[in-house]
């Protein structure tokens, strides 16, 4: 049976047609807003069960160093300390500054705090280092993979113009407004652990292997919970920490990190720096690119970042990458791994370039979109986008005008992502009152990943949001993915999707019966279900629900699983417009323009929400965010919110987004949107600031100190 315009197919699994839907692609309200807004939402760190106790981590002040001798004695005869718990003994080689050595649970917090200063630590320290940004410096560089595609140096000769430069971004934290951490408590051998985590199915078998006990007594509930941006898959050893303390003082205990911990230990997002070549010729057609590039994710170094950004099938091309570890936490994945880096290295370089050519940068752009693979996405986007800016009647070529102390620019940038739904299974049951339900171990990480999943479900029954309900957050719930590579709606949608088609089949094959049609005539919409065509012979959907007997139906859908639901592979541009205070090198972000293409969108509200918070974030990291390791001491300098600088409401400008959608767009299916809107937003500013001063600004992020360097012809790395 086809889709009609009264409802939905069941007959197989897909979408319904654009005019025929009645949730999908609508702008619906959150269904946790109110509880969120009013405080009412519990998430992990607001978890206080009786008898909750206090835990506190001790760590290392050194950057490298070896335990020589530890005591908890003094701690342990603190009255109210309940225990003390030695994560790293003597002998222990610490690799970086704030790493954990023990921890305290107790009756109160500043008792806590009070055990922690009791330990006496013994540390013979050792050499380290952490500015991997001068890696000529670095004692164990690895240099790793190297490539080279075509004949670039044949390339490079007979080029037209040719640009040189080194560029940068720093390390810089997740920087998560609820802390990492779990609140865990026993019942007997059953652990349960509130978490905040990104991964609610996958956690219980980790705590599991590390506690020594069956997976199946473990529990994990993620209700709600805040931010995590990549850096919340694993329990941590902090979280194996808070079970045992738990464990050994038959009392719940909450341990979530203090801010410096969060910021210095809880994830970074990788740095990267390199020396880019590149070339075109006199059509301003790209032939060649040379890149030697270097970073660092803390001690294991970090991979290569995928140059050139984009424009990946550029014939001519010779890559190399250098590892270098320092003493600092490990990375973890941040929004968009490695895409933000790989794209300011790139479009900086290729709008250098374009000025080299005096070029427009969006001619220049559209000129070489055959090396992206999409160029007819691109190329659409590119003028939706030069459209809203007004590019051509305000962009200027660069010049180093002082006849303002205040200059204005443009810039722009072109990112992808993949966003494949993950792995996810769903149960779905529809009672005899006409209740209807999914249940998956998912969790709603702030996205709105509730909404989604009850507008699928209202789609396919024909229902209003209302009449569903969504339960997740719980790994008792059927097994889905974590939240990790924009990949949770796709997932989740097409479970549900298949669940609730599998669920009503069975209804309507039960209720066909009663309106003497075969249940392939049925279909359900608009609170009904009827025979296709005779409207006039149906009944509500309460009574088709009574009508399935005393048991409830259910129905499980899987992802991957049959139908086209869901694909990958997403585009967009951005346009950046800022003004530059030439006196005092501050940048100011006065708008932000954004085009992204995303598949078929399910709740375009929360769609553009995600645009929005990538711009926001991007406008963070292009002019405020990084770690700042101090190399005496390796500590960071700005382990808090005082000092390390994110976005506020007045920073980020005027934000304008454009969804790509219709015929080429919507028929691909869901497509995950959480990282690529924060791709581009640290290339797009840089380019801008450069469209305005006239001069580039080689290292993220844009303080004003590195602007001024700039202007006086000191551009180099700082």
């Amino acid at each position: 049976m086809a889709d009609t315009a009264e409802g939905t197919s069941v007959a197989d699994y897909s979408w319904p047609e654009v005019d025929r839907r009645g949730q999908i692609g609508r702008r619906r309200t959150r269904l946790d807003g109110p509880v969120k807004s009013t405080g009412f939402a519990r998430y992990p760190s607001d978890q206080n069960p009786p008898g909750l106790l206090a835990a506190k981590i001790l760590t290392c002040p050194h950057a490298h160093a070896r335990i020589v001798a530890l005591d908890t004695s003094a701690a342990e005869a603190i009255p109210g300390v309940r225990v003390v718990h030695v994560i790293q003994g003597e002998g222990s080689e610490i690799q970086w500054a704030g790493d954990e050595v023990a921890a305290v649970a107790a009756d109160t917090e500043d008792i806590a705090r009070d055990a922690l200063r009791a330990i006496q630590v013994e540390y013979e320290v050792l050499p380290h280092f952490v500015t991997e940004k001068h890696r000529d410096r670095a004692p164990a560089a690895q240099p790793g993979s190297e490539r080279t595609d075509g004949d670039p140096d044949a390339a490079f000769a007979s080029a037209h113009r040719t640009v040189e430069q080194t560029l940068g971004m720093p390390q810089m934290a997740h920087m998560c407004l609820e802390p990492h951490g779990q609140v865990a408590s026993w019942d007997g051998d059953e652990l349960e652990v509130h978490a905040s985590t990104q991964a609610v199915s996958t956690l219980a078998g980790q705590f599991a292997s590390e506690l020594g006990i069956p997976a199946t007594q473990v529990r994990i509930r993620t209700e709600y919970m805040g931010g995590g941006f990549g850096s919340k898959f694993s329990p941590d050893r902090w979280g194996i920490v808070g079970a045992e303390l738990a464990r050994e003082a038959g009392a719940p205990v909450k341990l979530f990190l203090d801010r410096d911990q969060e910021v210095s230990v809880a994830g970074s997002r990788p740095s990267a720096f390199a020396r880019v070549r590149v070339a075109a010729d006199e059509q301003g057609k790209l032939v060649a690119w040379d890149s030697d590039s270097w970073g660092s994710g803390g001690l294991p170094g970090t991979g290569q970042t995928p140059l050139p950004y984009v424009f990946s099938r550029l014939p001519n091309r010779r890559l190399r990458h250098t590892s270098v570890p320092t003493n600092l936490a490990g990375s973890r994945a941040w929004r968009a791994p490695n895409h933000p880096q790989a794209c300011f290295l790139t479009m900086a370089s290729l709008d250098d370039l374009a000025n080299e050519l005096d070029l427009d940068p969006i001619e220049f752009l559209d000129r070489n979109l055959e090396f992206t693979g999409r160029a007819d996405v691109y190329r659409e986007e590119l003028g939706i986008a030069a459209g809203m800016a007004g590019w051509k009647e305000r962009w200027q070529p660069r010049k180093r005008s002082r006849d303002s102390a205040l200059q204005r620019g443009l810039g722009v940038s072109i990112h992808t992502w993949g966003g494949r739904g993950h792995a996810s299974n769903c149960d779905v049951t529809v009672h005899p009152d006409g209740a209807v339900e999914a249940r998956l171990g998912s969790q709603d990480i702030g996205t709105g990943t509730r909404t989604i999943v009850a507008q699928v479900l209202a789609e396919t029954f024909g229902l209003e949001l209302p009449q569903v309900r969504v339960s997740l957050g719980d790994n008792r719930f059927p097994q889905s993915g974590p939240s990790g590579g924009s990949s949770t709606v796709g997932g989740v949608c097409a479970s549900t999707r298949r669940a609730a088609q599998d669920a009503l089949r069975e209804v309507l094959t039960r209720v066909a019966p009663g309106l003497e049609a075969d249940p392939e005539q049925l279909t359900a919409a608009g609170g009904r279900v009827f025979v296709e065509g005779e409207p006039s012979r149906s009944m509500s959907w309460t009574e088709a629900a009574s009508r399935i007997g005393g048991a409830p139906v259910s129905a499980q859908g899987r992802n991957p699983g049959p139908g086209r639901l869901i694909s990958s592979g997403v585009g967009g541009v951005q346009i950046a417009e800022v003004e530059v205070d030439m006196d005092t090198g501050v940048v100011h972000v006065e708008r932000m323009i954004a085009v992204q293409d995303c598949g078929l969108i399910v709740n375009r509200r929360l769609a553009e929400s995600q645009v929005y918070g990538g711009l926001i974030m991007g406008v963070g990291y292009a002019l405020f965010e990084e770690w700042i390791p101090d190399p005496v001491t390796g500590r960071l300098l700005n382990a808090d919110m005082e000092f390390y600088k994110l976005a506020g409401l007045l920073d980020v400008g005027s934000l304008e987004v454009h969804m790509m959608t219709g015929p080429g767009y919507d028929e691909r299916g869901v497509i995950g949107l959480g990282e690529p809107p924060v791709i581009s937003p640290g290339a797009a500013i840089s380019n801008a600031v450069a469209n305005a001063i006239g001069v580039r600004v080689p290292y993220l992020p844009l303080t004003p100190d590195r602007v001024l360097d700039a202007l006086a012809g000191r551009g180099g790395i700082a």
